[in-house]
């Protein structure tokens, strides 16, 4: 069984691989994946535990995941490859021409572990509210997780998905929103403040849980208290609170890394600030 510290190890070594990624491709989003991390490892490493050989586009009797805020693609892509979906030498490919990794997941290419494509922002929620359908539909009872940015919440479609999951008793769905307080043109609250998350969530009638999305040991225990909740008759939806950028100082918490790839001294900078755990690609 793997452990809390292995999990980090594997985190670390994402968070290298953001890193490395957006600055080989000259583009990408470095801010988001990095404070997603720790979810994203404990959802394939601890939680779902899906076996990549047996990967269907359809995820019948497995759980799934969907990745509605697109843009970070870098995070996911790396966690697939280490997981086993494909070779962790294809990172290097990342947003190139003609290259399966684009810069924001799609079908067409057929890459392994991606079952949608994802960055126009607001959709994802729908999608996977579909999923969690159609399994119930085909008594399957695993579960259907997805990931959604903060700022993507201030699309409406959210709401009327939120507002159509929790009346249809959508309770095989476990979502969860990367709340780290900026978006690309500055912080959420002067961009489009969105008051009390949390209670407009409960107030829609979804259980909602609070997380810290950089502690993994947290990450873990509270992803294991949202399974305990599906099959009771509403969605789950988790406010995971992350530092954009976490891991290197000169990112955390500015907006201006959402979208700003690392040029090669700052990206010597941050590998010094997140140590080779497992092995570089």
């Amino acid at each position: 069984m793997i452990s809390i510290e292995d999990l980090e190890k594997q985190a670390t070594q994402v968070r290298r691989d953001i890193v490395r990624m957006v600055n080989g491709a000259s583009s990408g989003h470095p801010g988001g994946p990095l404070g997603s991390a720790d979810f994203l490892v404990a959802l394939y490493f601890k939680i779902m535990k899906p076996d990549p050989a047996k990967f269907t586009m359809d995820g019948v009797g497995e759980d799934l995941f969907f990745l509605s805020n697109g843009h970070l693609s870098a995070g996911w892509y790396s966690v697939l490859a280490r997981y086993g979906y494909f070779d962790i030498h294809e990172l290097a490919t990342f947003r190139k021409l003609g290259a399966r990794l684009q810069g924001h997941p799609a079908t067409a290419e057929g890459l392994p572990g991606i079952r949608m494509s994802s960055g126009s922002l607001g959709q994802g929620l729908s999608v996977a509210i579909g999923a969690a359908m159609a399994k119930k539909m085909n008594n399957d009872e695993h579960l259907v997780y997805c990931l959604m940015g903060d700022g993507e919440l201030q699309e409406g479609q959210n709401w009327e998905a939120l507002m159509f999951a929790a009346g249809h008793k959508v309770d095989n769905l476990i979502a969860v929103i990367d709340f780290n307080g900026v978006q690309i043109d500055g912080p959420n609250e002067k961009v489009m403040p969105m008051g009390d998350l949390e209670a407009k969530f409960e107030a829609f009638g979804w259980k909602a849980l609070p997380m810290f999305g950089n502690d993994m040991n947290e990450v873990v225990n509270t992803l294991k208290k949202a399974q305990w909740y599906t099959g009771q008759g509403q969605p789950v939806i988790i406010l995971m609170t992350t530092h954009m950028g976490y891991g290197v100082d000169f990112m955390m918490d500015n907006h201006e890394w959402h979208g700003v790839f690392p040029n090669d001294e700052q990206t010597k900078k941050a590998l010094e600030q997140l140590n080779e755990t497992i092995g570089d690609y």
